[in-house]
């Protein structure tokens, strides 16, 4: 009976193994394929996603392009205005050549002016020589002569429409009124001292006022050189 038992058992235990047998292949076999698959999945990135770019809508047919520059047209000027005037700027060209020159001759006339006025200090009084009134008329008419082709060209310079006066410019016109009649003055005051000294006799009467008349010219003369000389 215990050798019948024992066949008995060994035949169930080998049935049981055989039964199990595929079921186990099965599951290894699954295992294997999952990690098979799992490294192809880890090997193979995915394909990154593709942006779709938009296209922006052109509902903008006036827009200026950003690297163009806007003409003189979309400032709004128009074209009679942003024309060349070849008239004009002669014009312009022929009053800034005069002025440069009323400029340049007003500080040449500034040297025989000083002279003249060193000079008058020897020219007065009783017991002045006819050499040193000589020099000082002298002097006198070269500052005078250089003064009128000084204002020459101040007073033929061409003035364009449209040309204000501003800041020195005004202060150095209010001068010319009182030095352009000072320079006037002078000389005629002058030619009747000259003649009373001439004459022995003491300078009298209006011919008296020629000294400070022309001290007077001289310093108008000077501020007005300085205002455009010099910036304040």
């Amino acid at each position: 009976m215990a050798i019948e038992r024992a066949a008995i058992c060994t035949l169930a235990v080998s049935l049981f193994v055989t039964a199990m047998s595929p079921v186990v292949c099965a599951q290894q076999s699954g295992a294997n394929q999952n990690s098979s698959t799992g490294q192809q999945n880890q090997q193979t990135p995915p394909p990154p996603p593709q942006n779709k770019q938009e296209t922006p809508p052109n509902n903008l047919p006036n827009a200026p392009s950003s690297s163009s520059k806007p003409s003189l047209s979309d400032l709004g000027f128009g074209a009679e205005e942003t024309k060349p005037d070849p008239k004009r700027q002669a014009l312009l060209d022929r009053r800034t050549h005069m002025l440069k020159m009323h400029q340049r001759m007003g500080l040449i006339t500034t040297i025989p002016m000083v002279a003249t006025v060193v000079s008058s200090l020897g020219a007065g009084g009783r017991s002045t020589d006819r050499t040193s009134r000589d020099l000082h008329v002298a002097l006198g008419a070269l500052t005078g002569d250089l003064y009128g082709i000084t204002a020459y060209y101040a007073l033929r310079a061409p003035k364009p429409p449209g040309i204000e006066t501003k800041g020195p410019i005004r202060f150095h016109k209010a001068m010319a009124w009182i030095h352009g009649p000072g320079m006037i003055l002078t000389p005629i005051l002058g030619a009747l001292a000259f003649d009373q000294k001439s004459n022995g006799e003491k300078v009298h009467g209006i011919a008296s006022a020629h000294g400070p008349v022309a001290i007077i010219t001289a310093g108008a003369f000077g501020a007005a050189l300085l205002s455009v000389s010099v910036k304040f």
